[in-house]
């Protein structure tokens, strides 16, 4: 895992993205929590560039303890932890083992207790496959991750094999016991009432079940991509839980 950009100036909010996937999905996200008064950091897990390999193996803690070896570089004490999909499990990760490094915790797309139904999960895997045509390949992305009415074209290419098969190992490893509610820290959930992958159920267990404070968002027409599906609704949501939080930079 390395820092791939390092935006805006305020309190510091890092990023983690989705599986085998790169940080920069987040691009337009962090130009807007910049503009908003915060330092954004994008965190690239290893396999997504040539010279940062992935690991050969690794548990989600190992994950975590990544963020923080990021964070301690560029001598970061607390920050905000924003993760999407496998992002914010690793995140969650974060809150749980170092608790007293983490201001607060955004979620999007949250899995973990309820999983995605059979046809959705399927797909998941079958993104991966070049060896599938591209027809194909959309289909299975746009069963996976969008909602009906939503595109897949935008997410056809930036799937990375080597970055997904280290993550999905530690994530069947995990014990979600240890990591699902990521206690005390405040947290918004952003969840798509259309997302197949990590049913809105998760959110709502998380809503229920938390200690802490814990807010809870849910966008129709919004499937497990969410980023390029509600960019407007997603910046609306992450920025208003951000400007609620009293943080120092």
């Amino acid at each position: 895992m390395h820092i791939a950009f390092d935006i805006g100036a305020g309190p510091p909010v890092l990023l983690h993205p989705s599986l085998g996937r790169s940080v920069h999905d987040f691009d337009d996200l962090a130009n807007a929590i910049s503009n908003a008064g915060f330092r954004v950091v994008g965190l690239e897990p290893g396999g997504i560039v040539p010279s940062d390999p992935p690991r050969s193996s690794a548990a989600l803690a190992d994950f975590a303890g990544e963020v923080i070896e990021c964070a301690d570089s560029i001598e970061l004490d607390r920050f905000v932890v924003l993760g999407h999909a496998f992002g914010n499990r690793i995140m969650r990760n974060v809150a749980s083992y170092f608790p007293d490094r983490v201001n607060a915790i955004v979620l999007l797309g949250a899995g973990g207790k309820f999983h995605g139904d059979p046809e959705a999960r399927a797909a998941v895997g079958a993104t991966f496959d070049a060896t599938l045509s591209e027809a194909d390949r959309l289909s299975a992305i746009h069963t996976a991750f969008f909602a009906p009415s939503n595109d897949p074209a935008v997410w056809i290419d930036g799937w990375y094999p080597a970055a997904r098969d280290v993550q999905q190992a530690a994530l069947i490893a995990a014990e979600q016991s240890d990591w699902w509610l990521a206690e005390p820290s405040p947290m918004l959930i952003v969840q798509g009432l259309q997302d197949r992958a990590a049913p809105p159920a998760n959110g709502r267990a998380l809503l229920g079940e938390r200690g802490g404070p814990t807010t809870l968002v849910e966008l129709d027409d919004c499937g497990h991509a969410m980023l390029p599906e509600q960019p407007d609704l997603i910046e609306s949501a992450v920025g208003t839980f951000l400007l609620s939080l009293d943080l120092e930079d």
